[in-house]
């Protein structure tokens, strides 16, 4: 009989990493997964275009529980998948990523006695005023198997005393996505859409708390990012949080806002910029493989083989680091490399550690 897993999706980032996973799982003989999306990206453009643009099936269950605090949609998506769980008794439960469906699915898992499979496990910026920095070390620390990215994710894990037998290093799930993708993204009309299939031009993603929440810190960032725009035009899809905070912020013409774009849209605009500038991690893991210049608007990250092998560089988050991570792009630009086994065929590397884990649990 084949052994159910449900594999757990709720916000942006994830569908990107389930889609090529769940499709290599489907064509397995002993493992049969069924799809959650917890809702916690409810919105139709940050949720529904991805669903479309990497052909991932409806959800089975979509819980709804988007919305609220940190912990108030924590404690939503432990109500509402529990019962899940109970009507489906899977072996495992798949999570993914650092969002709040990955903690509160990994946790309801635990206490019911079923596998955690934690994929993108390891990964740690050492920085605990980041929400996602917690989620990625509860969700760790009850795990069966512990799915990693890049060295320093297994790195971190034998340190923090996870035994080396629940570390399986299997590449990127996020970087399959990016290469089964791309031929469609580069033959696609969105540079011409947006009418700069012509222009050289650069690309804003931030959505972080510590970045759009409080107004100096954005405004800060606003104007780094007014004289980049004036050497090189930029454009910005916004996060719907962040179109909020922007209400009393001049932005320039030269910095183009734009509503949020599909997967392969916004997947087209990166490989065809100058430079993206970005608080996001998966953003920095697509430009180190697409061999594009990104600077990282925070002051730290989790994914350090971006830097070490990639095209990255942190700029921080104050106008004057900023300005001088852009200078020294400019005039020492990081030609990059791509770090071991982002090679799109991740997916593939899952399935076989989890064929050989429940053949023998």
């Amino acid at each position: 009989m084949p052994v159910s897993l449900a594999v757990v999706a709720g916000a942006r980032p994830n569908f990107m990493k389930v889609a090529p996973l769940l499709n290599a799982l489907s064509a397995s003989d002993v493992l049969e997964p069924f799809l959650i999306h917890t809702g916690q990206h409810f919105d139709h453009n940050m949720s529904g275009q991805f669903f479309r643009d990497l052909g991932l099936p409806d959800p089975d269950f979509h819980l709804g529980a988007g919305g609220g605090t940190h912990a108030q949609q924590t404690a939503e998506i432990i109500r509402r998948i529990e019962p899940v769980f109970e009507e489906r008794r899977p072996r495992g439960v798949i999570v993914v990523g650092d969002v709040n469906s990955t903690v509160a699915a990994a946790l309801v898992a635990a206490k019911m006695g079923i596998a955690v499979i934690h994929a993108e496990a390891g990964l740690r910026s050492f920085d605990r005023t980041m929400p996602e920095e917690i989620n990625r070390m509860v969700t760790d620390s009850i795990s069966d198997v512990l799915l990693v990215t890049e060295e320093s994710g297994r790195e971190n894990l034998l340190r923090e005393g996870h035994a080396p037998g629940r570390i399986h290093m299997v590449g990127n799930l996020m970087i399959d996505s990016l290469r089964c993708h791309l031929p469609k993204a580069r033959a696609s009309s969105a540079l011409a859409d947006l009418g700069v299939a012509a222009e050289k031009f650069g690309l804003i993603t931030l959505h972080r708390p510590a970045n759009v929440d409080d107004e100096r810190q954005l405004a800060e960032i606003v104007g780094a990012l007014r004289i980049i725009s004036q050497t090189v035009p930029l454009l910005w899809p916004v996060h719907p949080r962040t179109r909020a905070r922007l209400a009393n912020i001049a932005v320039p013409d030269t910095i183009r806002i734009l509503d949020p774009l599909g997967y392969v849209e916004f997947l087209a605009l990166q490989a065809a910029s100058f430079v993206v500038l970005t608080d996001s991690g998966g953003v920095q893991e697509e430009t180190t493989v697409l061999g594009v210049p990104c600077l990282t608007l925070r002051e730290n990250t989790e994914r350090p083989a971006t830097i070490a092998c990639g095209t990255n560089r942190l700029a921080g988050t104050g106008k004057a680091s900023i300005l001088q991570a852009w200078r020294d792009m400019l005039a020492e630009p990081k030609r990059g490399g791509m770090p071991p086994l982002w090679d799109g065929e991740a997916r593939f590397r899952c399935r076989a550690v989890l064929e050989k884990y429940f053949s023998i649990c």
